[in-house]
């Protein structure tokens, strides 16, 4: 094995302060405060490199940072500006999320640590690892999988032969996009119904010919007409529309989850405006999508 370039180490060394200078100021813009024990923990360095790290730091002159003598940490003020970028909300909430499923330990979070949180809790759906890796060879190699399958459509479950190319999550769900050679058309099989898989021949099929994973869709979503302005307010921002509506792309293919997951499934009327929240803007253009993959 060779060892590696001076280049090479550099950049692994640039890289591994530039995650701690980062971390650095994350402590600071989301709980207020760091101090070198923080780092030491994080990312096991001594005390001298926390303490170089830190200097390193406060060397880019961020605003609204000053040392706190009595509980010998370094604390932001009010008036704290980050330095390096801009704070990542979606990145806290992700690792949250990943912490509550059990894949990532709190201490390997931005923070190296989180703050109490609880989440609705899912139904655990479990993959066999040896299935997953099937599917993801198939893919890679362009091969037919031979699986076992149980179709909600059958009583008892089926050997079929299909063509992975892709995996897609519908919010609760991990699927296979995949051509169907049974019925010669691409298909979405849920991963937790395949079992006793075995790689086969080349595929035949190409993943460019599957029209409704290649092509988009644009959701166009409003608040709710009934809801008072100031609600409308309130879900605009929660939602993220600037103006009248705001869009959401979203492949053909997962078109019918994306609807049931937003809870624009159904029309307008279905439920109250304030369970509701939000409408489709563009339902006859959508409902004119659903009804022609329904007629493949």
């Amino acid at each position: 094995m060779t060892s590696p370039s001076r280049g090479d180490a550099e950049h692994t060394l640039r890289w591994s302060v530039e995650q701690r200078l980062a971390f650095i100021e994350e402590r600071l813009f989301w709980i207020g405060e760091v101090n070198r024990t923080d780092l030491v923990r994080r990312f096991g360095v001594s005390m001298s490199q926390a303490s170089a790290d830190i200097a390193r730091y406060l060397a880019r002159t961020p605003r609204g940072v000053s040392y706190d003598k009595s509980a010998k940490r370094y604390v932001a003020g009010d008036d704290f500006r980050p330095v390096l970028g801009a704070p990542d909300s979606a990145r806290l909430l992700g690792e949250l999320r990943l912490v509550d499923l059990g894949v990532m330990p709190a201490t390997e979070t931005m923070l190296g640590t989180v703050p109490p949180f609880d989440a609705t809790p899912v139904p655990q759906r479990p993959i066999d690892s040896v299935t997953l890796r099937a599917i993801v060879r198939a893919i890679r190699e362009h091969r037919t999988l031979e699986v076992t399958y149980q179709s909600m459509s059958r009583s008892e479950p089926i050997r079929r032969a299909i063509e992975p190319h892709a995996l897609a999550h519908d919010g609760f769900r991990w699927h296979t996009r995949a051509f169907d050679r049974e019925v010669l058309d691409f298909r979405d099989f849920v991963l937790g119904r395949i079992t006793k898989p075995k790689l086969g021949d080349v595929a035949q099929s190409r993943p460019e010919d599957d029209r409704d994973w290649q092509s988009s869709i644009v959701l166009k979503i409003a608040p709710h007409s009934g809801l008072t302005a100031a609600q409308a307010r309130a879900i605009a921002t929660d939602y993220g529309i600037r103006g009248t509506s705001a869009s959401i792309p979203v492949r053909r293919a997962l078109l019918f989850y994306a609807l049931k997951r937003l809870g624009l499934d159904v029309g307008p009327d279905a439920r109250p405006p304030n369970v509701q929240h939000i409408v489709l803007v563009n339902r006859n253009e959508i409902e004119q999508a659903l009804d022609r993959q329904a007629e493949v």
